[in-house]
């Protein structure tokens, strides 16, 4: 025992082992050398050979961890999966085209409503480790990004909710254009008053087709009355709850343009509620031309976002990135198109 109380270290013990780095530094010759020496190659000199394994007959050698390999998947990642809408199916069928030509396993997981990962789902998919992630209207935190590039998992956004940094690849589609075409159809039809059920105007969509009607509005030279304009989710009973606020309002539009399918579907609860028909008393248009757009009475007139094109270049993106392939651009915007159905007709008495 020494004075303080406490024990000497045993002589019979042994120095912490060394990695292979710290033994070619001790013995003056290079990490391949050392490498070649511990996997018993023997092109190595005698005298070379000798003297690395002294050390590591002294001190041991420590085996470094390789990283661990990343699973053969695409993650897949939406803010909440509603099949009804179809948004999602589309998205995955696109996606899916790209994995199954890859060999690549597709999962897909959802944020249960909420745009940003949390953390317990989050150290989830740090451990699933997939080669990929696409997240599709959600993202993640600037702390959660670094996280992922520092286990090199690349990450794609489709429909992105905010203005994406420029680190970050993604795909989206043209919302400015598609609000702008949009209501430049309600115009030529000879209709001036026209509201719109915008998006939240935290996201990126919903400012960027509600800047577009604005817009289209401007070029006509036709005043936009701020009552026609109501910021809502993008949800069908706040399409019913706001054009029914619109259309009791002393001169209600003779059209409402609803910045989503599912607000547009929500107008024509309103409309019918108060006695009105589409497109005779009220004109309704929609954006992203989902599955039921064709299915209402009368079909829908909206704007097609390319959802299955986003979700095949975001899968390219992705798998591109896993392979270690640089990208020819980090932003993409695909184009929309507008979809001339039976719910939109000149105003009444025109």
């Amino acid at each position: 025992m020494t004075a303080s109380g406490e024990s000497s270290p045993s002589s019979t013990e042994r120095p912490a082992p060394l990695t292979i780095a710290e033994i070619a530094a001790r013995a003056s010759v290079s990490v391949s050398t050392v490498s070649k020496v511990v996997n018993g190659r023997a092109e190595v000199a005698l005298g070379t050979r000798e003297a690395i394994e002294r050390i590591i007959e002294e001190h041991g050698y420590r085996r470094q961890r390789k990283p661990a390999s990343r699973a053969a998947t695409i993650e897949l990642v939406f803010h909440e999966l509603e099949p009804a809408s179809g948004y999602a199916m589309e998205i995955i069928s696109g996606v899916e085209q790209v994995t199954r030509r890859h060999r690549l396993s597709l999962v897909l997981s959802q944020l249960q409503g909420r745009q940003v990962a949390d953390p317990a789902w989050f150290e989830g998919l740090l451990h699933r480790r997939p080669s990929g992630v696409i997240a599709v209207f959600s993202g993640f935190t600037a702390a959660q990004l670094e996280q992922l590039r520092k286990r090199e998992i690349p990450v794609v956004l489709v429909d992105p909710t905010g203005e994406p940094s420029h680190e970050v690849p993604s795909v989206g589609a043209g919302n400015w254009s598609g609000g702008l075409t949009a209501t430049r159809h309600l115009l030529e039809l000879g209709h001036r008053r026209i509201a719109i059920v915008a998006g939240p105007t935290h996201l990126l969509s919903a400012r960027a087709r509600l800047d577009g009607y604005r817009a289209a509005m401007d070029q006509a030279g036709v005043p936009v009355d701020p009552r026609l304009v109501r910021g809502a989710s993008f949800v069908f009973e706040d399409g019913i709850e706001h054009a029914l606020a619109l259309l009791a309002l002393p001169d209600p539009p003779t059209a409402i343009f609803g910045s989503n399918d599912g607000l547009a579907m929500g107008i024509y609860q309103a409309v019918a509620r108060t006695g009105l028909r589409v497109p005779d008393d009220v004109s309704v248009m929609g954006f992203d031309d989902l599955t039921p757009a064709q299915w209402v009475n009368p079909p829908l007139t909206t704007v097609r976002q390319p959802l299955r094109d986003m979700g095949m270049a975001g899968a390219s993106m992705a798998v591109s990135l896993a392979m270690g392939e640089s990208l020819p651009q980090n932003r993409l915007i695909l184009s929309t198109e507008l979809v001339v159905r039976g719910s939109t007709a000149a105003p009444a008495g025109r």
